[in-house]
Protein backbone atom coordinates (compact mmCIF):
# COMPACT_ATOMS: atom_id res chain seq x y z
CA UNK A 1 0.00 0.00 0.00
CA UNK A 2 1.39 2.90 -1.10
CA UNK A 3 0.22 6.59 -0.04
CA UNK A 4 1.63 9.99 -1.80
CA UNK A 5 1.34 13.42 -0.21
CA UNK A 6 1.87 16.46 -2.59
CA UNK A 7 2.20 19.88 -0.78
CA UNK A 8 0.77 22.83 -2.95
CA UNK A 9 2.36 25.43 -0.26
CA UNK A 10 5.76 27.11 -0.72
CA UNK A 11 6.71 26.39 3.52
CA UNK A 12 7.61 23.06 4.34
CA UNK A 13 7.10 23.05 8.30
CA UNK A 14 3.54 25.38 8.82
CA UNK A 15 0.36 25.04 8.63
CA UNK A 16 -0.12 22.89 5.31
CA UNK A 17 2.86 20.68 5.59
CA UNK A 18 1.85 19.96 9.24
CA UNK A 19 -1.49 18.86 8.33
CA UNK A 20 -0.27 16.74 4.88
CA UNK A 21 2.32 14.82 7.49
CA UNK A 22 -0.49 14.17 9.60
CA UNK A 23 -2.67 12.69 6.86
CA UNK A 24 0.14 10.49 6.27
CA UNK A 25 1.03 9.63 9.41
CA UNK A 26 -2.40 8.70 9.48
CA UNK A 27 -1.92 5.97 6.62
CA UNK A 28 1.43 4.78 7.70
CA UNK A 29 -0.36 3.92 11.01
CA UNK A 30 -3.05 1.15 8.85
CA UNK A 31 0.31 0.14 7.24
CA UNK A 32 0.90 1.90 4.20
CA UNK A 33 4.38 3.35 2.62
CA UNK A 34 4.18 6.94 2.43
CA UNK A 35 5.68 10.10 0.68
CA UNK A 36 5.46 13.74 0.35
CA UNK A 37 6.00 15.88 -2.30
CA UNK A 38 7.19 19.45 -2.27
CA UNK A 39 5.58 20.77 -5.83
CA UNK A 40 7.88 24.48 -4.93
CA UNK A 41 11.20 22.14 -5.36
CA UNK A 42 10.08 20.83 -8.93
CA UNK A 43 11.08 22.22 -12.18
CA UNK A 44 7.31 22.44 -13.83
CA UNK A 45 4.74 24.11 -15.42
CA UNK A 46 0.65 23.55 -16.17
CA UNK A 47 -0.68 22.13 -19.08
CA UNK A 48 0.67 23.48 -22.58
CA UNK A 49 -2.48 22.45 -24.97
CA UNK A 50 -0.03 20.01 -27.29
CA UNK A 51 -2.76 17.20 -26.98
CA UNK A 52 0.04 14.35 -27.43
CA UNK A 53 -2.33 12.74 -24.43
CA UNK A 54 -4.92 13.33 -27.02
CA UNK A 55 -3.24 12.26 -29.97
CA UNK A 56 -4.25 9.33 -31.47
CA UNK A 57 -2.22 6.17 -31.75
CA UNK A 58 0.47 8.71 -30.55
CA UNK A 59 3.03 7.86 -28.42
CA UNK A 60 1.76 9.69 -25.39
CA UNK A 61 -1.89 8.65 -25.36
CA UNK A 62 -2.90 9.00 -22.24
CA UNK A 63 -0.36 10.12 -20.51
CA UNK A 64 1.34 13.73 -20.10
CA UNK A 65 4.05 14.07 -22.74
CA UNK A 66 6.39 17.01 -20.73
CA UNK A 67 9.32 16.20 -19.83
CA UNK A 68 10.21 17.98 -17.10
CA UNK A 69 10.58 17.46 -12.62
CA UNK A 70 7.16 16.44 -12.38
CA UNK A 71 6.43 13.80 -14.72
CA UNK A 72 8.60 10.76 -12.37
CA UNK A 73 5.93 12.09 -9.95
CA UNK A 74 3.08 11.49 -12.15
CA UNK A 75 4.26 7.88 -13.22
CA UNK A 76 4.61 7.31 -9.24
CA UNK A 77 0.72 8.32 -8.72
CA UNK A 78 -0.55 5.38 -11.44
CA UNK A 79 1.70 2.89 -8.88
CA UNK A 80 -0.06 5.06 -6.16
CA UNK A 81 -3.00 3.54 -3.62
CA UNK A 82 -4.34 7.02 -2.48
CA UNK A 83 -2.98 10.59 -2.54
CA UNK A 84 -3.50 13.16 -0.32
CA UNK A 85 -2.84 17.09 -1.36
CA UNK A 86 -2.38 20.42 0.93
CA UNK A 87 -3.08 23.65 -0.88
CA UNK A 88 -3.27 27.18 0.98
CA UNK A 89 -5.63 29.35 -0.35
CA UNK A 90 -4.51 32.22 -2.11
CA UNK A 91 -7.40 34.93 -3.29
CA UNK A 92 -9.99 32.45 -3.17
CA UNK A 93 -8.51 29.57 -4.87
CA UNK A 94 -5.00 26.85 -4.48
CA UNK A 95 -2.01 27.98 -4.89
CA UNK A 96 -0.74 28.20 -8.58
CA UNK A 97 1.73 25.18 -8.20
CA UNK A 98 -1.03 23.01 -6.89
CA UNK A 99 -3.26 24.10 -10.22
CA UNK A 100 -0.40 23.32 -12.55
CA UNK A 101 -0.17 19.75 -10.85
CA UNK A 102 -4.08 19.24 -10.97
CA UNK A 103 -3.79 19.83 -14.63
CA UNK A 104 -1.15 17.89 -15.85
CA UNK A 105 -2.53 15.00 -13.42
CA UNK A 106 -6.51 15.33 -14.91
CA UNK A 107 -5.79 16.36 -18.55
CA UNK A 108 -3.79 13.14 -19.38
CA UNK A 109 -6.63 10.88 -18.71
CA UNK A 110 -9.61 12.86 -19.75
CA UNK A 111 -11.68 11.19 -22.61
CA UNK A 112 -13.53 13.68 -24.97
CA UNK A 113 -16.22 11.05 -26.24
CA UNK A 114 -20.03 10.51 -25.04
CA UNK A 115 -19.65 9.86 -22.27
CA UNK A 116 -16.81 11.37 -20.95
CA UNK A 117 -14.36 8.84 -19.87
CA UNK A 118 -10.94 8.09 -17.98
CA UNK A 119 -7.73 6.53 -19.09
CA UNK A 120 -6.43 6.65 -15.69
CA UNK A 121 -5.12 3.18 -14.98
CA UNK A 122 -6.95 2.14 -11.74
CA UNK A 123 -9.53 2.68 -9.02
CA UNK A 124 -7.69 6.01 -6.43
CA UNK A 125 -9.09 7.45 -3.00
CA UNK A 126 -7.72 11.35 -2.88
CA UNK A 127 -7.60 13.27 -0.11
CA UNK A 128 -7.46 17.11 -0.32
CA UNK A 129 -6.53 19.36 2.66
CA UNK A 130 -7.04 23.24 2.50
CA UNK A 131 -6.25 25.47 4.76
CA UNK A 132 -7.08 29.40 4.78
CA UNK A 133 -6.44 32.40 7.16
CA UNK A 134 -10.22 33.48 7.26
CA UNK A 135 -12.88 31.99 9.45
CA UNK A 136 -15.34 29.54 8.90
CA UNK A 137 -17.82 32.02 8.58
CA UNK A 138 -15.89 34.47 6.46
CA UNK A 139 -15.38 31.19 4.03
CA UNK A 140 -19.05 30.40 3.82
CA UNK A 141 -20.10 34.37 2.88
CA UNK A 142 -17.68 34.48 0.22
CA UNK A 143 -18.67 30.81 -0.85
CA UNK A 144 -15.29 29.63 -0.69
CA UNK A 145 -16.11 26.17 -0.41
CA UNK A 146 -17.77 25.82 -3.48
CA UNK A 147 -14.99 27.94 -5.68
CA UNK A 148 -12.13 25.73 -4.33
CA UNK A 149 -13.53 22.09 -4.32
CA UNK A 150 -14.32 22.17 -7.93
CA UNK A 151 -11.78 20.44 -9.17
CA UNK A 152 -13.08 17.28 -6.80
CA UNK A 153 -15.61 16.96 -8.65
CA UNK A 154 -12.80 16.14 -11.76
CA UNK A 155 -11.04 13.83 -9.41
CA UNK A 156 -13.83 11.49 -8.66
CA UNK A 157 -14.60 11.28 -11.86
CA UNK A 158 -10.93 10.66 -13.69
CA UNK A 159 -10.24 8.25 -10.48
CA UNK A 160 -13.53 7.12 -9.64
CA UNK A 161 -12.42 6.35 -5.84
CA UNK A 162 -13.60 8.05 -2.57
CA UNK A 163 -12.19 12.10 -2.73
CA UNK A 164 -12.95 13.62 0.80
CA UNK A 165 -11.69 17.24 2.45
CA UNK A 166 -10.42 19.17 5.06
CA UNK A 167 -10.45 22.67 5.47
CA UNK A 168 -8.33 24.66 8.20
CA UNK A 169 -9.78 28.11 8.93
CA UNK A 170 -8.41 31.34 10.52
CA UNK A 171 -4.67 29.34 10.67
CA UNK A 172 -1.80 31.64 12.44
CA UNK A 173 -0.37 32.95 9.58
CA UNK A 174 2.85 34.25 10.67
CA UNK A 175 5.43 33.45 13.58
CA UNK A 176 5.46 36.71 15.02
CA UNK A 177 2.73 39.23 13.96
CA UNK A 178 4.44 42.14 15.01
CA UNK A 179 6.97 42.05 12.53
CA UNK A 180 4.93 42.10 9.80
CA UNK A 181 2.09 44.99 8.64
CA UNK A 182 -1.19 42.70 9.98
CA UNK A 183 -3.35 44.78 12.15
CA UNK A 184 -6.57 43.49 10.35
CA UNK A 185 -6.41 40.74 12.22
CA UNK A 186 -6.10 40.11 16.47
CA UNK A 187 -2.79 38.25 16.80
CA UNK A 188 -3.69 37.26 19.96
CA UNK A 189 -7.56 35.58 18.93
CA UNK A 190 -5.56 34.28 16.19
CA UNK A 191 -3.15 32.42 18.50
CA UNK A 192 -5.85 31.37 20.92
CA UNK A 193 -7.80 29.92 17.70
CA UNK A 194 -4.23 28.15 16.92
CA UNK A 195 -4.00 26.40 20.12
CA UNK A 196 -7.52 25.05 20.53
CA UNK A 197 -8.34 24.22 16.79
CA UNK A 198 -5.19 23.20 14.86
CA UNK A 199 -4.52 19.91 16.87
CA UNK A 200 -8.72 18.95 16.31
CA UNK A 201 -7.23 19.25 12.84
CA UNK A 202 -4.59 17.58 13.36
CA UNK A 203 -6.82 14.86 14.52
CA UNK A 204 -8.54 14.90 11.14
CA UNK A 205 -6.17 14.82 9.30
CA UNK A 206 -4.79 11.79 10.39
CA UNK A 207 -8.38 9.65 10.64
CA UNK A 208 -8.72 11.48 6.55
CA UNK A 209 -4.93 9.43 5.98
CA UNK A 210 -6.33 6.63 7.75
CA UNK A 211 -9.55 6.45 6.35
CA UNK A 212 -7.83 6.75 2.82
CA UNK A 213 -6.28 3.77 3.24
CA UNK A 214 -8.96 1.42 4.45
CA UNK A 215 -11.82 2.55 2.16
CA UNK A 216 -11.63 0.22 -0.80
Amino acid sequence: MKVLGFNGSPRKQWNTATLLNKALEGAASKGATTEIVHLYDLNFKGCISCFACKTINGTSYGKCALQDDLEPYLRKIEEADAIVLGSPIYFGCVTGEMRSFLERLMFQYLVYSKPVKSLAPKQMNIGFIYTMNVTEKMAKEMAYEQKISQHEVSLKMLFGGKVEHLYSYDTYQFKDYSKVVADLFDAAQKAQHRERQFPIDCKKAFEMGAGLVTAR
